[in-house]
């Protein structure tokens, strides 16, 4: 067992993963309607439960793969290598390898996204944390791999013409990312 907040922060990391990996079903817009969340991350949720109280499930479809899949290049790319990435010589994916590695983590033989996919990521995280390792190695990871890129991803997101719903997505992950950043700064 973890303690409460340790699975709310696990549950959080699960449902930005959900939500950013592929648009969320009937069953999904349901429980986000249905679901309240307390404190700093209040107004967030609630934009999020408006919005999913009222979607359309094909409506969201279509947005999610307009916005983030789209024919040729994605208006929105959801691999945060795109955003990490300040020279040509860098090669983030190969350190993202290497430090799953290192966590005992690798990508399964069957997965189609490369590893810096932002759900992933988030995976990542939510794993770490039910998984009981250490605030050392979870803020390692966050810093490196999610906090330098959620900002210019959700703020590619929502200046996106493309998106609706997942503007709402946007800014909850970016607010649950400074809530992350910051708490991890104080240890």
């Amino acid at each position: 067992m973890i303690p409460p907040e340790e699975q709310a922060r696990a549950n959080l990391y699960g449902l930005l993963a959900r939500l950013l990996y592929a648009p969320p079903d009937a069953a999904l817009l349901k429980a986000l309607s249905s679901e309240t969340v307390e404190g700093d991350l209040g107004p967030s949720w609630r934009e999020i439960a408006n919005a999913a109280a009222s979607a359309d499930p094909e409506a969201l479809r279509e947005e999610y793969e307009t916005a983030f899949i789209g024919t040729g290049k994605a208006p929105v790319t959801l691999y945060t290598t795109a955003y990490s990435i300040r020279y040509s010589n860098e090669v983030p994916l190969a350190e993202l390898r290497g430090a799953l590695a290192r966590l005992g983590l690798a990508r399964r033989g069957d997965a189609r996204e490369p590893e810096d996919h932002i759900a992933a990521l988030c995976d990542v995280m939510r794993h770490l944390i039910a998984t009981h390792k250490n605030l050392d190695e979870q803020r390692g990871f966050f810093s490196r791999w999610i906090h330098p890129t959620a900002d210019p991803l959700c703020g590619a997101i929502e200046r996106s013409d493309k998106t609706s719903f997942y503007k709402h997505v946007a800014r909850f992950a970016r607010e649950f990312c400074t809530l992350e950043h910051m708490a991890f700064e104080m240890l």
